[in-house]
C-alpha cells in the first residue's frame, strides 16, 4: 500500500512539475527577436544547437556583486546560459554569438517564467514543429477576440487565456505610402494557433478613392514576408478618410511555425489596385464650323448673287417668249 501511495505521489509530481508553457522549443531566425520571459525566483536556461561563441548584453551581471537587472551563468564552451532576474520589472536584451549569427532574445522579468527555452536549427525543425492546421471559422473567431481583447480579459480571462497582447499608444509604428499610410494600434498572440492578429487603420491623404486587395495584406519582419491568413477590411479607402482593419498572419510561408515575438518591428504592407478611369461629363457635340464660301464669296455676296443671277435667268425667258397678241401683216 505504501509503495502504491509513493507511485501516485511520484506521477503527481512529475503531471505538476512543468506546464507545456514552461518548457518551449522554438525555431532560431536572426531576424526575429525572442522575448523570454525570466523570474526572480526561478532560472530559466537557453539551449542552443551548439557551442556559444559569444554573448554580449546590458545590466546583466556573472558574478551577482555586480549590480544589474538579471544574473547570468555561462561555461565557455557551454551550448546554454542560465539566467534569474534580481529585479522587479527589469527588462534587456540578451545578444548570443552562434554559427557565425547573432541571435536576440528580450529578456523580461515575469510571475509566469519560460524555465526551459530550446532552440532548435531550422533545417532540423521545419519537419518536425509544421504550422498547426487552423480552419476558418477558428480563424474568425481570433479575430473577433482581438476585437474584444480588452473586455473579454476582464470579465471572460479563460477566453483569452495564454493569449498576448501589445498596444502601441502613441508610439504607432507606421507605414508611410505617401498618399495613404498604414498604422499598427494593436498586435495579439495567440500561441497554439500559431497566429498573429494585428489591429491596424489605414488613413488616404489624397483627394481620391484608394482601392486594395483586402485578401493581400502581409507584414514584413527583417527581410521576411509572412502573408495574411484571413482579414476583416473592405477594399475601399474614400478620400481624407480613416478605416479600421483586422487581419491575422499564421505560420510561415515555408509550413512551418513563425514564433513572432510581439516585440518585433513591424511594417504592414498591402496590393493598391489602379485607380478607376475618371468619368468624362457629357457635354453637347460642338457645332460644326460653316463650308468655306464659294469662289471665295461671302455667305452675303453668295447670296446677291444667286438673286441676281435668277433674275438674269428671268428676264431672259421673258424677251424669247412669244406675245400673246401676235401682230397679223
Amino acid at each position: 500500500m505504501k509503495s502504491q501511495i509513493s507511485i501516485l505521489l511520484l506521477a503527481a509530481s512529475v503531471a505538476l512539475a512543468g506546464s507545456p508553457e514552461s518548457i518551449q522549443r522554438i525555431t532560431l531566425d536572426e531576424r526575429v527577436v525572442v522575448t523570454v520571459p525570466v523570474a526572480t525566483n526561478r532560472v530559466t536556461t537557453i539551449s542552443l544547437p551548439g557551442p556559444i561563441s559569444a554573448i554580449d548584453a546590458v545590466g546583466v551581471t556573472a558574478d551577482g556583486k555586480t549590480p544589474g537587472q538579471f544574473q547570468l551563468a555561462h561555461t565557455k564552451g557551454s551550448s546554454f546560459v542560465s539566467v534569474r532576474a534580481l529585479a522587479r520589472k527589469a527588462a534587456t536584451n540578451l545578444n548570443i554569438r552562434w554559427n557565425k549569427r547573432t541571435y536576440v532574445f528580450e529578456l523580461v522579468e515575469s510571475d509566469a517564467p519560460v524555465l526551459a527555452l530550446n532552440l532548435e536549427d531550422r533545417a532540423a525543425s521545419e519537419v518536425a514543429q509544421p504550422t498547426p492546421q487552423v480552419t476558418p471559422t477558428r480563424l474568425l473567431a481570433l479575430l473577433d477576440k482581438a476585437k474584444a481583447f480588452p473586455l473579454l480579459k476582464k470579465q471572460q480571462p479563460d477566453a483569452v487565456a495564454g493569449a498576448e497582447a501589445r498596444t502601441f499608444g502613441e508610439e504607432h509604428q507606421v507605414t508611410d505610402f505617401n498618399d495613404y499610410e498604414i498604422r499598427i494600434h494593436e498586435v495579439f498572440r495567440f500561441n497554439p494557433e500559431d497566429t498573429l492578429v494585428f489591429h491596424v487603420t489605414l488613413q488616404n491623404k489624397s483627394d481620391r478613392d484608394i482601392r486594395y486587395l483586402p485578401e493581400s495584406f502581409c507584414v514584413r519582419v527583417g527581410n521576411r514576408l509572412y502573408h495574411q491568413s484571413i482579414s476583416d477590411a473592405p477594399g475601399l479607402l474614400p478620400p481624407h478618410a480613416v478605416s479600421t482593419v483586422y487581419f491575422a498572419i499564421t505560420g510561415t510561408p515555408d509550413g512551418g511555425r513563425n514564433e513572432l515575438s510581439l516585440k518585433n518591428e513591424f511594417s504592414v504592407l498591402v496590393s493598391r489596385l489602379a485607380s478607376m478611369p475618371t468619368t468624362v461629363q457629357a457635354t453637347e457635340p460642338p457645332i460644326p464650323p460653316s463650308p468655306p464660301p464659294l469662289n471665295g464669296m461671302t455667305p452675303e455676296q453668295e447670296a446677291i448673287a444667286r438673286q441676281t443671277l435668277r433674275r438674269a435667268i428671268e428676264e431672259s425667258q421673258n424677251t424669247n417668249a412669244p406675245s400673246a397678241n401676235p401682230l397679223h401683216p
